[in-house]
Formats: structure tokens, C-alpha cells, sequence
């Protein structure tokens, strides 16, 4: 069995969504002065590769910590959707792939903007879904939906339409996810397990794809 990681690494300088915080990453303790090495994370729950639980945006919604530890394990299926630069991601790009996501716990989009990482335009122009084919996938038996961009709305877009439905559809969303075009046309177990935070709204994660 092959682990690919799916994982941007959390780095001092690394991408953060426009308008918030970097995270605070110091050496606060090192074995030569210190006896042992040790490292302060101040991190965002939504920076680099992370998950959003429903409570992100809606009120009474489901925290991570409330979902047991195996709704973020589960057969996942890669769309790839890199076709669609600067566009939406349409139902007809989705209704080929039914008989695969309903046999899945994640669909993870391959837009190719992980190609991008640290650089400006990663920030704007990658696709997203149609209203309608948010909603299609909000009827399936997923539990999560995954994209290799920043967001499942543009940039600034609000009111978050796509993470709106998705979150009242039960779904965690996945982003800032890397690797995808290895998973293309391929049968994988996917994990995303998120830190143990209590009411946590999303965290940052290590995604990893397990492939016979």
C-alpha cells in the first residue's frame, strides 16, 4: 500500500486566506541551550490544509469534535475538474462520476491551483462550484468535499453560497489540499483527521490518500 501525502506543510511565511492572520511559528526551546527542542504553533483552525466543520458558519451546526473519528476516514473519489480555470464547476462535469461518489465518503476536486501555492494568483480564479452542482453533491451520501484551492467560494465572494449549502447538507469541506493528479482515475482511502480541539469549527490537518 502506497501513502501519498495531500498536505501543504505549515510553514512561518506559508499562504493564509487574504485578511487573516500568519500563523505565529517560534523555537521557544532548543536542546543545545535548552536540554530539549520544542517549537510555539499559534495557528488559525482554517490555516494551510484543513478542515471546515458545518459550525463554521452555521450556528448549532456540528463542531469536529462532536463527529466520531471515523466520519473523517472513508473511501474518497478525485473529480478533475482543471478544465475549468476561471469558471464554474458545472453539474455535467459531476453526473459522469455518480456511481462513484455514491460509493464514497469524500470527493476531493483536482482544480491544478495547488501548482500555485505561494504565489498571488492562488488566490484568485480558481473554479468553483455551480449553485446546482453544490446542491447535487449536498444530496449525496458524502461526508466531505475537498478542493486543492483556498476556498469553496472565490475569494471575498460572500455570502459563501457553496460552503453555505454543504454545511446544511451535513458535509465538512477540505481545503488547501496538494497531489490530487496523482489520485485521478484511481480507488483510495482518504484521512483527514483533525486535531482534537473542543468545539473546534475546523482544523488544520495531515491529509493523506492510502492506495492499493
Amino acid at each position: 500500500m502506497d501513502i501519498l501525502d495531500l498536505t501543504h506543510p505549515l510553514t512561518a511565511g506559508m499562504p493564509v486566506y487574504p485578511g487573516a492572520a500568519p500563523p505565529d511559528l517560534r523555537q521557544v526551546a532548543t536542546v543545545a541551550r535548552d536540554g530539549w527542542d520544542e517549537k510555539w504553533l499559534g495557528l488559525s483552525s482554517h490555516h494551510g490544509t484543513h478542515i471546515d466543520a458545518p459550525a463554521h458558519m452555521l450556528a448549532g451546526a456540528p463542531t469536529l469534535d462532536q463527529l466520531g473519528a471515523g466520519w473523517f476516514v472513508g473511501p474518497g473519489h478525485v473529480v478533475d475538474v482543471a478544465h475549468r480555470a476561471g469558471g464554474a464547476i458545472a453539474l455535467a462535469d459531476l453526473e459522469p462520476h455518480r456511481a462513484a461518489l455514491e460509493a464514497s465518503a469524500f470527493v476531493l476536486f483536482r482544480t491544478g491551483w495547488a501548482e500555485r501555492w505561494g504565489r498571488d494568483d492562488y488566490f484568485r480564479d480558481f473554479p468553483v462550484l455551480a449553485a446546482d452542482a453544490a446542491a447535487w453533491l449536498g444530496a449525496l451520501p458524502l461526508r466531505g468535499v475537498g478542493f486543492d484551492a483556498v476556498s469553496a467560494d472565490p475569494v471575498g465572494a460572500g455570502p459563501f453560497a457553496n460552503h453555505l449549502a454543504l454545511f446544511r447538507a451535513g458535509k465538512i469541506l477540505i481545503e488547501n489540499l496538494t497531489g490530487l493528479e496523482a489520485l485521478v482515475g484511481r480507488r483510495f482511502l482518504f484521512s483527514c483527521l483533525p486535531l482534537a480541539v473542543s468545539g473546534a469549527d475546523g482544523s488544520p490537518v495531515r491529509a493523506v490518500a492510502l492506495v492499493e
